[in-house]
């Protein structure tokens, strides 16, 4: 029925009901996002991580803390898996959540939160503390038609913050900074050259490894080292915007560092799987091009034998990223493997060719894509993956991305269990066996 109206109602008149549910989910749940204080964290990649990195410094502080990521949920240490492939939930399962927090006495709710989110109105009676921006890039246009559109959907939830956490590196931070904003904390990488002013909170002396990374945060007040036990310089820029959470409550530093050292792995983020197999597996939610270029190039640091690529894209969405992303394992991976992932209503083969178009427009002259011996195309996820295990020689690195720690795959309207990270370790478990 929802389908069937989306498509004879106008756009206003679906916003509309968006927003009717939004208030009524308020009403009934009593609006309890005014008895919590919350942080909104959105932007295109590294939400997730950085909420939890936020999540742990303020359990560090001794908060009690609710957060709702794309992954999971917690409400004062107690965790459960998100399984509704929704980052940001329905009105009101999310009115619900926060109820359920505020009973159990939490101070804070970390909430990850998407463009679709705040312009479908689903956090309606939620106003938030601190608004965080981690990024924002290629994604969504099939639902916000511009790059603009999607950047000033975001734009809205630090018009209400008290407090607004800028990336100063990201090329949306001029739009930002140019509005009229209650207060601005800036945060980005030491790069004189490339603005005229320094972020409020920067790191330098970075050395980056193939486990993570160490570098030296300086803020208006003090400074710190880092020993982050995430790579990528990615999760430099997610650890400096929990940082300046933390810096805004004026935490002490050691505490902070505490905390980030803490975090050494995001359940489906850059997640390693080792069953004693000669190559290496991570898998990763990556799903944008920016994602997926920001994993290759931390990959490329550490690379001693060949990145083999398992990846495709999702139906009923942005198509235009689609050969993007096809140019990008062209260019990166040795051996790129186009597969199924979650088609919706769209036809997966369509969409497999779609991404695939994309490949030999990356490939380079020392790298070149040929169809059969390092390119292919497998329908079959589980196929896709093992014909990577069978290709993978000692030093490889399986790179499986585009699902993470999801456990279902949505074909039409129905929701198939599937986890890539159960489907690695049963076909690992299997190569030991034979």
């Amino acid at each position: 029925m929802k389908n069937y109206l989306r498509k004879i109602l106008p756009q206003s008149v679906i916003i509309w009901t968006h927003k009717v549910r939004g208030f009524l989910a308020a009403t009934i749940f009593r609006m309890p996002a005014k008895n919590i204080r919350v942080i909104m964290v959105t932007g295109t990649n590294g939400k997730t991580t950085t909420c939890h990195m936020i999540k742990e410094i303020l359990k560090a502080a001794n908060y009690r803390v609710a957060m709702a990521t794309t992954i999971d949920f917690e409400i004062n240490g107690k965790k459960t898996k998100n399984l509704s492939k929704m980052t940001t939930l329905s009105p009101f399962a999310l009115q619900k959540f926060i109820r359920e927090a505020v009973n159990a006495s939490c101070h804070w709710l970390v909430l990850e939160t998407t463009s679709h989110a705040i312009a479908q109105h689903r956090i309606w009676g939620i106003k938030p503390k601190i608004a965080v921006l981690t990024n924002i890039t290629h994604d969504h246009l099939d639902y916000h038609n511009t790059y603009e559109e999607y950047r000033n959907t975001k734009a809205k939830i630090f018009e209400m913050a008290e407090t607004s956490i800028i990336n100063m590196d990201d090329k949306s931070a001029s739009y930002f900074l140019g509005t009229d904003l209650k207060k601005i904390v800036t945060y980005g990488l030491d790069k004189p050259e490339k603005r005229p002013t320094k972020p409020d909170i920067f790191a330098k002396k970075i050395i980056l490894e193939p486990t993570g990374s160490l570098f030296t945060v300086i803020t208006p007040e003090s400074q710190v080292a880092i020993n982050l036990g995430l790579p990528g310089k990615f999760n430099i820029y997610n650890a400096l915007a929990a940082l300046s959470v933390g810096v805004e409550f004026k935490l002490n530093l050691e505490l902070i560092k505490m905390a980030l050292e803490k975090v050494t792995s995001i359940p489906g983020r850059m997640e390693s799987i080792n069953l004693g197999q000669p190559f290496a597996v991570i898998i990763d939610y990556a799903h944008t091009p920016d994602a997926l270029e920001k994993i290759y190039e931390t990959l490329e640091l550490s690379k001693r034998g060949r990145i083999i690529s398992v990846f495709g894209a999702c139906g009923d969405r942005d198509r235009s990223k689609r050969p993007i992303m096809g140019a990008l394992a062209g260019r990166f991976a040795d051996i790129v493997i186009v597969t199924n992932e979650d088609p919706y209503s769209e036809e997966p083969v369509k969409i497999i060719e779609e991404v695939a178009s994309g490949v030999n427009r990356g490939e380079t002259k020392s790298n070149r894509k040929v169809p059969g011996e390092n390119f292919y195309k497998i329908l079959d996820r589980r196929d896709a993956i093992e014909k990577a295990f069978e290709l993978a020689q000692s030093d490889d690195v399986v790179l499986i991305t585009g699902k993470g720690a999801e456990e279902c795959m949505v074909v039409g309207d129905k929701k198939i269990p599937w986890s890539d990270r159960k489907v690695v370790k049963e076909l690992l478990m299997k190569r030991r066996e034979e």
